[in-house]
């Protein structure tokens, strides 16, 4: 079981802490999943905006900024792990392109490279 964080508890008496596990891994969805999300578009401010729709959706965005190269399709990629983590975040964007591309050195799960064809998902309010 993987553990999302780890707390050190006091026994009452004893003094001395003990690790225990405080979150349990979450069975479904996209959380728990690290994320990195980078503007390919000329669009100002739109990686902030996903960034925050991830985030309601239960992703662990831990960085979001600009693309070196204006991109023509939005892409989601695999980092580390199983390729679901990047079909979860890609249902969330309401996108479908999905690569594996691992990089051992990036210390997150998925990057988002939102491109010129990135399309609010229906039924969500732009933030």
């Amino acid at each position: 079981m993987v553990l999302a964080g780890a707390v050190l508890a006091v026994r009452r008496g004893v003094g001395r802490a003990e690790p225990r596990p405080a979150l349990a891994a979450v069975a479904g969805g996209a959380r728990g999943v690290v994320v990195e999300v980078m503007n390919g578009t000329a669009r100002s401010g739109l990686a902030r905006q996903v960034t925050r729709l991830l985030r309601e959706g239960g992703v662990d965005v831990v960085y979001f900024g600009t693309a070196e190269d204006r991109l023509d399709s939005t892409t989601v990629l695999v980092r580390r792990g199983d390729q679901a983590r990047g079909h979860e975040v890609a249902r969330l964007l309401g996108t479908a392109r999905v690569v594996m591309a691992p990089d051992p050195k990036r210390r997150v799960d998925v990057s988002v490279v939102l491109g010129a064809d990135y399309r609010w998902p229906k039924g969500k309010l732009a933030l």
